[in-house]
């Protein structure tokens, strides 16, 4: 299957039972597989009229208690920001995969990494957080999928897969998840029709006095407590290294085996990945930096990552960058040129700080 389609079938094999989009590369195979697949489940597939109405109908959906998803690509996702941060205040379940291509502006439909600001940071206006997660293969493309649902239903938070144009369109086998859906929790709050009880309401408009903080602290605690259970990370040799290698989604999966070919040559290298771009794993990185000489970030972007790793980092260790930012994918050989080369310039570091 290509990413796309795996992506697309995980949504399904999630419960996913509501879908809307627009078309735009490179992710019109999320649609297209989402408008075959919807009808032999049972579910709504909606073709709307823009991203706007696309995300608003999700938001419709999710306000009813379907296990609703939307998909685009980086120019479409800025369009639909309105509505996740709508869906955000509102404290709905859903899920919104944004397969990257390369920008600012309608730039190109090459791969990129250069929506990791978006994505992490809120995106729209107001004071909220989206779970982004960050697959690095078509595999992880379905399983994270699944993923988002559950954690979606766990959290009511929108939940983001962070992918781009080459996950999205590489081929690869794939095991699908086999068995029932992961079972939502109860949704008493879901706007269903009020015979027998008292209506529900989903807003976020507050106007009186005081009703907004008191909202606004309530998430906060909810994206506390995110930070605290979901944060995921994967690592290689990083508590054993001179130079750790930072990177997510495709870069991750080129570094990693450029750090796998550098272990060979004898050089003291590690890796680490963060799962889970919001929450970053930080905690974990802060303990590594301190056990490092110095930390190799790799991204297809001007330095987006990178100031996540600084600020975990604080100081501890050298910080050095290598960005790709045109739609250029980084080949394996290129990345362990950069690894030589900083692990030549860390050689030259007589004095550590102390433990």
């Amino acid at each position: 299957m290509t990413g796309n389609e795996a992506l697309a079938e995980g949504a399904v094999r999630a419960g996913c039972r509501f879908y809307s989009g627009y078309p735009i590369t490179p992710q019109n195979e999320v649609p297209a597989y989402m408008a075959k697949r919807m009808s032999e489940c049972g579910g709504t597939f909606i073709q709307a009229e823009s991203e706007l109405a696309a995300i608003n109908m999700v938001l419709g959906a999710a306000a009813a208690g379907a296990r609703a998803m939307t998909s685009s690509s980086s120019p479409g996702i800025s369009l639909k920001q309105e509505g996740i941060s709508y869906l955000a205040g509102c404290q709905l379940p859903a899920v919104i995969a944004n397969v990257q291509r390369g920008g600012p502006g309608l730039g190109s439909i090459d791969p990129a990494q250069g929506d990791y600001f978006q994505a992490t940071k809120g995106g729209g206006h107001g004071d909220y957080h989206t779970i982004v997660l960050a697959p690095m293969s078509v595999q992880e493309m379905h399983d994270f999928t699944i993923n988002a649902f559950r954690l979606a239903d766990k959290h009511r938070i929108p939940v983001t897969i962070l992918a781009d144009g080459r996950l999205g369109q590489m081929m690869e086998p794939v095991y699908l998840h086999r068995g029932p859906p992961p079972p939502p929790p109860p949704k008493p709050w879901t706007l269903t029709g009020a015979r027998n009880r008292r209506p529900n309401w989903i807003r976020s408009l507050l106007v009186n006095e005081g009703e907004l903080e008191k909202h606004n602290y309530k998430l906060q605690k909810c994206y506390h407590e995110i930070a605290r259970r979901e944060t995921r990370c994967e690592e290689m040799h990083a508590a054993s290294c001179d130079l750790l290698v930072a990177a997510w989604g495709t870069c991750a999966r080129i570094a990693k085996g450029a750090v796998l070919a550098a272990r060979a040559r004898g050089w003291k290298v590690g890796f680490y990945r963060p799962i889970t771009l919001w929450p970053f794993p930080a905690k974990r990185l802060a303990t590594l930096a301190r056990q490092v000489k110095g930390i190799l970030t790799v991204e297809m972007n001007c330095g987006q990552m990178l100031e996540d790793v600084r600020l975990a980092a604080g100081g501890e260790a050298q910080i050095f960058f290598s960005g790709y930012p045109g739609g250029k994918v980084p080949s394996e050989s290129e990345i362990l040129k950069t690894i030589y080369k900083n692990t030549r310039r860390l050689s030259k570091i007589r004095t550590r700080r102390p433990e």
